[in-house]
């Protein structure tokens, strides 16, 4: 039997996952960039679309960092180096000097970071709520932190009790209680793939700042290990690996356990960031980090975002901070066109409540992609990508790490004299999907789009249309414009 064949087969038989793992067993991967690389990313990752990012842990007590500040970072999750920073400023507006401030003032000049771990308490944490939200959301997967930099993990782990010669995982600290594996199993019945973020260095473990080579080996291999084997992750979003190249952190050791050996090694999809030198290079999916993401890249890409300033969550943020939901829609339809995947932040509160702000926006990219999430799921960035109106097309800064992502312009307000987004475009099968950031009525034009049935995606209406050339022209009744709920976004389908 062809392999193509039995991959069909496979996936029809009540034993699917056996038979793919059976089929996997054939090729064992070497410790290697050349072999690792030629693992492609899981097809249910790359059908997925969209996912849940979660940053939960110590900082999650002060939940706080500056906002607008160009002398520090933003992200409530960085408070511990943040303060660690402004401790040693010798100027007012130094790096850090806003947070050790704020510090001060609430928790004392003689309260240590170490000291949150017992308000760490995730007294109202309901994983069953936080995974019912994410479903009605219309996400896919999820990646909780099981480790930040700050070392604290959310799992029972012998090593980072050892290596801060203290109580240091949230089972023996804090909620006293294995939050990170109570959300996996949570998440799985409502069959989403659950998965990690995880640190590969802290910030100030002792044998960190010691030696980085016997950190790697003694330290984080065996506790990157001991949380695959116990989490069992259908995902890993590694950082932190910036500070040493990939053979310094023997990540193509680890990764060929985690392939070849693992408990997850059929089914893990696994981003760029294992060295200093692997970002868009090496790994699995390529990552952007509050960007517009990439541009239709031929390989698997994901933009990652919270939907404020911070990953973690910040009391410091206001609502005008945060992205309203048409906005975070509109992201991750424009982020999908090109062929990316959106992992989209939340940041819950210390006593484990997701914010309302927050679920209210999952909530409403739920009402979307509940009848439209054909155009989404499973789908591939089109020859033309988006469809833009008369006036200047503005070009998006491209880079892996915070640029300007101006979504309202592009599709609501742009400046006097550019254009603005008519219609985004994805494709499946035979088949096109022409998402509408309007409510379509009288006659929608659709340029270098093949095909002639149409219908309305959410009610499957058909619709009449004509071609003059390259352009298909299609007509849409007002009473049944009219007719149509309220959406962010409407969707036509446009079959060959």
């Amino acid at each position: 039997m062809r392999r193509r064949d039995l991959l069909r087969t496979a996936a029809a038989a009540p034993f699917a996952l056996a038979a793919r793992r059976a089929l996997a067993q054939t090729r064992r991967f070497e410790p290697n960039w050349a072999s690792l690389d030629a693992r492609p990313s899981p097809a249910w990752y790359t059908d997925s679309k969209f996912g849940i990012f979660i940053h939960w842990g110590l900082y999650s007590v002060p939940a706080y960092a500056p906002l607008h500040s160009k002398g520090e970072t933003m992200y409530a999750e960085w408070y511990w180096n943040s303060l660690t920073r402004g401790k040693t400023a010798t100027t007012p507006n130094a790096p850090g000097s806003s947070t050790w401030n704020f510090h001060k003032r609430v928790y004392g000049a003689n309260f240590e970071y170490p000291d949150f771990a017992p308000m760490f308490k995730c007294e109202l944490y309901d994983p069953d709520h936080w995974a019912d939200i994410f479903a009605r959301s219309g996400a896919k997967y999820v990646a909780l932190t099981s480790k930040h930099h700050e070392g604290f993990t959310l799992w029972p782990n012998a090593q980072a009790n050892k290596a801060w010669g203290r109580p240091w995982n949230a089972v023996d600290a804090g909620p006293k209680r294995d939050i990170a594996l109570e959300l996996m199993e949570a998440g799985r019945r409502k069959n989403l793939h659950m998965g990690i973020y995880y640190s590969l260095y802290e910030w100030y473990n002792p044998l960190w700042l010691a030696d980085r080579k016997r950190y790697a080996i003694e330290h984080m291999h065996p506790q990157f290990k001991d949380a695959v084997t116990h989490l069992k992750p259908s995902i890993i979003f590694s950082d932190g690996e910036w500070d040493i190249n990939s053979d310094e952190w023997r990540s193509p050791e680890l990764l060929a356990w985690l392939f070849n050996e693992s408990p997850v090694k059929d089914e893990v999809a696994i981003d760029d960031r294992w060295g200093k030198d692997t970002r868009h290079k090496h790994g699995g999916y390529y990552t952007t980090e509050y960007t517009s993401g990439m541009q239709q890249a031929a390989h698997p890409w994901e933009e990652s975002r919270g939907m404020g300033y911070s990953y973690g969550y910040n009391r410091n943020e206001k609502i005008d901070d945060y992205h309203t939901g048409r906005e975070l829609i509109m992201m991750l339809v424009d982020i999908v066109s090109r062929g990316g995947n959106l992992l989209l932040d939340i940041g819950p509160n210390s006593d484990g409540q997701i914010p309302p702000v927050m679920e209210e926006r999952l909530l409403q990219i739920g009402e979307f992609l509940g009848p439209n999430g054909e155009a989404i799921y499973g789908t591939r960035a089109h020859s033309q990508t988006r469809q833009w109106s008369a006036g200047k097309v503005p070009q998006l800064e491209v880079k892996e790490f915070m640029s300007d992502y101006p979504i309202k312009n592009l599709i609501d307000t742009p400046p006097p004299g550019n254009a603005r987004i008519d219609a985004f475009f994805t494709a499946k099968g035979n088949a096109v999907y022409a998402i509408l950031p309007r409510r379509p009525i009288g006659q929608v034009l659709l340029d270098g789009v093949a095909g002639s049935k149409v219908t309305l995606l959410e009610n499957g209406a058909a619709l009449e249309s004509s071609r003059q050339g390259k352009q298909l022209r299609v007509r849409i009744p007002e009473a049944m414009s009219a007719a149509l709920p309220h959406r962010e976004a409407y969707v036509l389908k446009i079959v060959a």
